[in-house]
This record gives C-alpha cells, sequence and structure tokens, in this order.
C-alpha cells in the first residue's frame, strides 16, 4: 500500500490523540473539591476507574486547563507509584487515602521521566493536577478531598 505524504502526516497527527483517547472520545468530567485551611478548590476531573484507562492516564498529552486534573481510582486501599514516560505536561500528583485525606504530594514531577513517583502510604486514589497548583492553593497533606469515590 502507498501513502501520501499528507496521509502519513494525518496519520502521525491523530495517532497520539487516538493512544490517548482524544480528539474521538467523549471525556466525561466530574467535580472534585479540595478543602484547605484557606479555602475549597473546585476541579472538573477525568476518574480513570479500570487498568486500561490507568495506565494511559495524561500520556501524549500536550497541555491541561487549570481547573481540571484526571483522578485515578484504584478501588482498594494499596502503595501506588507513577511515572512520567510519555507524560508531556509537568504535573503535581495529589495521593489520597479512602477517607480523601491528603498524605502525600510530589510536586512538579519531570516531563517524559522513567523515575518512580511513590505514594508513600496506601491510598484509594491519586489526583493529577498542572504542576504548581498545589503550592498556588496551598494544598498541603492532611488537607481533605470531596469526591464520590472517597468515605465521608
Amino acid at each position: 500500500m502507498i501513502f501520501s505524504r499528507r496521509t502519513i502526516l494525518v496519520f502521525a497527527t491523530l495517532l497520539p490523540l487516538a493512544l490517548a483517547g482524544g480528539a474521538s472520545s467523549q471525556v466525561k468530567l466530574e467535580t472534585l473539591t479540595i478543602v484547605t485551611a484557606g479555602g475549597r478548590q473546585a476541579f472538573q476531573v477525568e476518574v480513570m476507574e479500570n487498568d486500561e484507562q490507568r495506565a494511559r492516564g495524561l500520556m501524549f498529552r500536550r497541555e491541561m486547563a487549570a481547573d481540571r486534573g484526571m483522578l485515578f481510582d484504584f478501588k482498594k486501599v494499596q502503595p501506588v507509584a507513577f511515572w512520567m514516560k510519555n507524560t508531556y505536561i509537568p504535573l503535581d500528583m495529589i495521593f489520597i487515602d479512602e477517607r480523601g485525606e491528603i498524605v502525600n504530594i510530589a510536586e512538579n514531577t519531570e516531563p517524559l521521566s522513567e523515575r518512580s513517583v511513590p505514594s508513600g502510604r496506601p491510598v484509594l486514589g491519586v489526583l493529577e493536577v498542572n504542576a504548581g497548583i498545589s503550592r498556588k492553593y496551598g494544598i498541603k497533606p492532611g488537607d481533605r478531598v470531596e469526591h464520590r469515590i472517597f468515605r465521608k
């Protein structure tokens, strides 16, 4: 089969979007709120609830809106570790226990790195937001996260 230069260019442009669940998939957003000493901060998050979604995460994406995030629901409390391979956006990773308490934050993780970023303690979920968001809103361990996956 012979492809034109234009066909190859279109394929090369769309492949990362397809792999990342981009242009052709409908993104369902849910509200997540972080309660800090300084107030409440709401985010619109994509929830990754199965192994395939959690494995893909934010890979291949080049940007994320400031009020957006991605919440990884592990369905059970366990130690977890993340890496940034194929992830172009610097992130803050917020590790959350089953009660919705933030137990650890990895700030400004390095894009495209294969270095492991561990939770430090067993967690139920991890929230990824743009790097600097934790510092901007004063988000710290001990703060609370309100979302349907966490017990009240």
